[in-house]
C-alpha cells in the first residue's frame, strides 16, 4: 500500500475557495482505480492549513492518480491560493495487524 499526506497552507482571504477546491479533489480521487482512501481535513493548530491523507492500493494506480488532467489542474489551482509552498510525502507501507 502507498500512503501520501501533504499539506496547504491558505492565505486567510482564499480558504473558503481552497477548502471547496480541495473537497472537489477528494470526492473525484476516491472514485479513481486503486484509491483505498483519500481525505482532507483542517489542523487544529493552524485552521488555514488543509493536511491530505491519501492511501493507495500501488504505485502504479497513484502515478496513473497523478497523471489525471483534474489532479494536475487541483495542483495548480491549489498553488495559486496558499502562503507557502504545498508539501507532499509518499511512502510504501504495510498495514499492521493488531
Amino acid at each position: 500500500m502507498i500512503l501520501v499526506t501533504g499539506s496547504l497552507v491558505a492565505r486567510a482571504e482564499t480558504l473558503g475557495q481552497l477548502v471547496a477546491l480541495s473537497l472537489e479533489h477528494v470526492r473525484r480521487s476516491r472514485g479513481e482505480p486503486g484509491c483505498l482512501a483519500h481525505a482532507v481535513h483542517r489542523d487544529v493548530e493552524n485552521p488555514l492549513r488543509l493536511v491530505f491523507v491519501e492511501q493507495w492500493t500501488d504505485r502504479d494506480a497513484l502515478a496513473a492518480h497523478f497523471a489525471v488532467p483534474a489532479s494536475s489542474a487541483f495542483v495548480r489551482d491549489a498553488t495559486a491560493l496558499v502562503d507557502e509552498a504545498p508539501a507532499i510525502q509518499i511512502y510504501e507501507a504495510t498495514r499492521a495487524r493488531l
